[in-house]
Parts: structure tokens; sequence; C-alpha cells
């Protein structure tokens, strides 16, 4: 009977979250999106590579209000808004754009689970862009600046009994502002998209001991047969101890243990290496000690892999994996979704480009001027896709300031140390074309000295990636390649020294347009078929130049634009609402032996 009552409600509560909530706009969807359960989105542990047991989801239907920028919090708000999707998104039920002379409010009630007493209880937000102010039961908990990556707050002083509040408020100045933004503007068109602001990924808690670890990271040395890992720590604790077990397939490989605040190395023997073609991942468990206690204790993987660059007999410098030439061809891939913008409407979704893009035949992805949730690195690694990962530049204008550097070096330092344990990355690319560089000519000594500081940033911070200076535009013989975008043939910047690796990190763009698919408005064409015959023929013989410039200009690197359509932009290789992929099962075939060919290295 209590079975019983309890489906019940359970039902009802499913259906009042229905009832409440309905996707906005009568834009493309996905088929995810039409399956969307406002009571159950995005479930999954949004940080795979440090996961802990136990953990509360707060995704679901937030009180939302958007107000005048600088006025109180509201008393009462406007509705319901679908959290983690962005008020200008479809998902969010919501659809409306913010702007800089607004702010957007949140607000829920939550509940602590009563075998979380004694714990201290962290507050997570995936990320929020740009700016939140978060309050625990009107108690202010802190100020985060920045659209892609994640911050915590430690709430445990402020928790009551029973129910709690949270309330966010957000502000997003997109275009107008100054901060890193990726492709968003206020007035999509073009190669330009729809804004996103506020919540766009998962929000969520769990519990922890007052000492307990904050991060880790993990270097693996293949030539030394080494993995060091260092767990980050709450609190200084001199009596802490912190043990690492890798793991096989279930088989333990390497045990090692560490004072907390030493580094732990552990002998891998014999390594399984990561790569494309066998994407393995040891299984790895982090534990906190105290006195012989256990106070924490988290789960995560790692790969033993190397990237790097090398002058060959030929004198071409090649990229390298595990100390072997790699050719690097894969896509451009924006991140975009026709109903949920920047975040995807579930964790199948998020798998899905990634998968497709690799049963095409490529091995590597661009991800342009955009970050993703955890998860979908953690699809890369398990995958085993190669990431070029862009910094998403800061803007486009030419009024440069001192608040647009700081907030471009602030945020890629937080994205590189977020993203720092993932193996698929095998490449920062610091800037796109020019954007967020000084780009006018009067300012050509500036931006040579804005970009080479820049630069030495990230490459202090590379963490054994390889660093891409300048994809595209004003390259000033920095980085470990000399990159060119060339439409739609591919194309190649002169390489004489041969001390940087050659690359084309953008061609193609053919456009062939789908019915009952399209997005709206202006359309980018950089070359036009009508078929999906002629797309994979155009395709192919844009690969054949690929390859030619390989042989020919010793180039390592391709990106083809792109794997999918996105809002003016028909150039994908599937449509926007990932409906449609536009060639069939023989043309594709006849495309993975095309890619597989190129991709052979001496």
């Amino acid at each position: 009977m209590k079975k019983i009552l309890f489906s019940a409600i359970a039902l009802a509560v499913s259906l009042a979250g229905y009832a409440q909530w309905k996707p906005a706009g009568d834009k493309i969807k996905t088929t995810w999106a039409e399956q969307i359960d406002p009571n159950n989105v995005l479930p999954e542990y949004p940080r795979p590579i440090m996961e802990r047991k136990e953990w509360k989801n707060l995704n679901g239907l937030w009180e939302y209000a958007i107000r005048p920028t600088g006025t109180q919090q509201p008393a009462d708000m406007d509705g319901q808004i679908l959290v983690p999707f962005a008020v200008e998104s479809s998902l969010s039920g919501v659809m409306k754009t913010l702007g800089k002379e607004n702010e957007l409010w949140y607000s829920r009630e939550f509940t602590v689970p009563s075998s979380w007493k004694g714990k201290n209880i962290l507050l997570h937000f995936g990320a929020v862009d740009w700016q939140a102010d978060v309050w625990v039961n009107g108690v202010k908990m802190g100020q985060h600046r920045g659209g892609y990556t994640p911050f915590s707050f430690d709430i445990t002083p402020v928790l009551a009994k029973g129910k709690n509040q949270i309330t966010v408020k957000v502000w997003d100045p997109s275009d107008e502002g100054y901060q890193p933004r990726g492709k968003q503007v206020k007035h999509p068109d073009g190669i330009w998209y729809t804004p996103v602001s506020g919540i766009w990924q998962t929000v969520w808690m769990e519990p922890v001991s007052a000492n307990h670890i904050t991060r880790l990271k993990t270097t693996p040395d293949i030539d030394k047969k080494i993995l060091t890992v260092e767990a980050h720590t709450a609190t200084g604790n001199p009596s802490a101890v912190v043990s690492v077990v890798v793991s096989e397939g279930g088989k333990v490989v390497a045990t090692g243990k560490a004072m907390q605040g030493q580094p732990v190395q552990l002998a891998i023997e014999n390594a399984r290496l990561w790569s494309p073609e066998n994407p393995f991942l040891y299984d790895m468990k982090v534990t906190l000690t105290d006195n012989g206690k256990v106070i924490d204790e988290v789960n995560s993987y790692a790969a033993m892999r190397k990237y790097s660059i090398r002058q060959g007999a030929d004198g071409i410098t090649r990229l390298q994996l595990n100390n072997r030439n790699v050719f690097h061809f894969g896509p451009l891939d924006q991140g975009w979704w026709p109903d949920g913008l920047y975040t995807a409407p579930s964790d199948e979704a998020l798998e899905f480009d990634i998968r497709k893009t690799k049963e095409m035949g490529f091995n590597m992805i661009r991800k342009h001027v955009k970050v993703e949730p955890a998860r979908w690195y953690y699809h890369c690694d398990r995958l085993g896709m190669l990431v070029w990962q862009d910094i998403p530049n800061a803007t486009t204008n030419t009024d440069r300031n001192e608040w647009v550097e700081t907030n471009f070096v602030r945020e890629a330092h937080n994205i590189m140390g977020n993203l720092k344990n993932v193996p698929s990355i095998i490449t920062w690319v610091v800037f796109n074309e020019g954007w967020g560089q000084y780009d006018r000519k009067e300012f050509e000594g500036k931006r040579e000295a804005y970009t080479r500081m820049a630069v030495q940033k990230v490459q202090e911070r590379s963490n054994g990636r390889l660093v891409n200076a300048a994809s595209g535009w004003f390259d000033y013989e920095i980085g470990d390649m000399i990159d060119k975008h060339h439409y739609p043939l591919p194309a190649v910047y002169d390489n004489s020294e041969n001390h940087r690796a050659v690359a084309c990190g953008e061609y193609g763009g053919i456009n062939l347009k789908i019915d009952n698919h399209i997005w709206a408005g202006s359309e980018v064409n950089y070359t036009t078929v009508d078929n999906a015959e002629a797309l994979k023929n155009l395709f192919i013989e844009y690969a054949g130049k690929v390859k030619e410039l390989k042989e020919q200009k010793g180039l390592c690197a391709a990106v083809y634009t792109q794997i999918t359509d996105v809002e003016s932009e028909i150039n994908g290789l599937i449509t926007y609402d990932r409906k449609v992929i536009k060639w069939n099962e023989r043309q594709l075939k006849e495309v993975q032996e095309v890619l597989k060919n190129i991709r052979v290295m001496k």
C-alpha cells in the first residue's frame, strides 16, 4: 500500500512538472529535447574525473525573474525556468534575451538529506554565464566571474533544518561587454549566434569532511613509466595521508602513498597507452585518511599518453602521440544546440556528436571558442577522440583595455586548471583569427606584445599539451604550430624554417540545405551543393588537397568546417537538430576510406 501511495505521489509531482513547463518558441528541436522530463534533467554525475558516491542533483524547475540592473531582489518572481538551460534557450521555457541592462534572478528551495548530518555541504555550479552572485538562506556566499568554469561554496554554516533557499543573481553583458564569450551576440546573424546567459550547466550538492580532496592533478610520463598524482585538499593537515590505487579491469596495477601535500608517484610497467585507436583508461581511486580513518574518497581515471612535436630526418616538424607521428584530421565543433543552445538536452545527445565524428573517420575535434561540461570530455576520453581546445576569446572589438586582458588571462588560466587532467586534450588554441588580439594596423606593436604575453601564460600552464598560439591570423612565430584558415579549399602558410608543425585550422564549409531542418535567418555560404552525392564528391576533392599538402608541404593537421549546422550556418555534415546525417551509408564508407588513407603517417 505504501509503495502504491509513493508511486501515486511521484506521478503527481512528475505530471505537475510537465504542466508547469514546456519548451518555448517554434524553432527546430532535437529528438532528445522532445523527451525531456523536467523532474529528471541531466541526472548523470557531472564530474566523472573526480566522482563521489553521495551527491544531490539540483537541476529542474527554479523560479526566475528579470529586473533592471542594480535593483533589489524581487519579492515576486516572473515564473519558472528549467535549469540548467540558458534563459535565451527554448528548453529553459523562457526564451528571453537578457542584455547588460538587466539582471537575471533565480531561486529554489532544497533540503539536505538527513544522512549527511555532520558533513560539510558543498554547493557546486558547473558554469554560469557570466557574473554570478550566490546567497543561501539570505546569506551572501560569494561572487564568481567567468562563463566557462565551475565554482563551489561550502554552505554548511548557513544551513537550516528542513527547507533551505538558494538565490542566484546573474549579469551578462554578452557582446556589449569585454568578457570571454565565444560566438554569442545580442543580435545573432551569420557566424554569430544567440547569446547564452545564466546557469547552463548542472547545479548540485555533495557532502564532504572538513578536510577533503578539492582537485586532482595527474601527470603521465610514458618514457619513465611513471604516473604522478597530486591531491589538493581543503585544509592543511600534517597527519593526513593520500593513497592512490590504479587498476585495470578490476586488477590492481600500481599503488602508492604520500603525506598530504606531497605527490604520489606510481610505476606503471608495460603501460597500455591511450590513443584514438585504443582509448584505454586506467581506473583510479584516491583516498584521504587521517590517523587510519578514511575521511574522503574519490573515483577517477587516468591515461598514459604523451603529446609532442618532433622534426624528422626530412626536416619536417610533425605532431606526435606517444612518440609516433599522428596526422590530426577532424571537424570544427561549435557545441551548439537548437533547443538548449550551449547545453545539450541529454547526456546521450552530448555523446552523439563525438560518436558520429569518429564513425565518419575523424580522429580529432576542434572545440571552437567554447568549453564543454566535464562529461563531454569524459566521452572524448573513453571513445578516443583527440581534442583541440580553443580558449574562448574576449572580444572582436578593437577598443582594448586592461579589463579585457585581465578577463581573458584569468579565464584562460581557470579553464586550463579545470581541464588539466583531461587525457584527450592535445592542444590549447589561444586565439582564433585575431579575436581577442588587437586587430587594427595602428595597434601592431601592442598586438604582438599582448599576443606573446597571453601565449606565454598559456604555455606556462600547458601541462604537457601543445600550444597553437593563433589559429588563422596574426602569427608571431610562437607556439608549436603555424595555422592557416582558408575557404573553401585548404591551404597552408610557408614554414621554411620548419620549427613548427603546419596546420590548416579551418577549411571547407560546404553548404547543403535540408528542408524542414533549418533554424532560420541569413545563410553563410562558402560553397553550395544540391544533394548528398555532390557533398560527398566535393568533400573528397577537398580531402585530396589535404593529402597533397601533407605530402608536399608537410601538413600535419586539418580541420573541416563543420560537424553540424549552427543557426544560420548550413555547412554541417549533420543538420542542426541532429536528425539528418547528410550522406548515406555508401557515401559514408567512401569518406571513411579516404580519411583513413590520409591519416596514415610514416
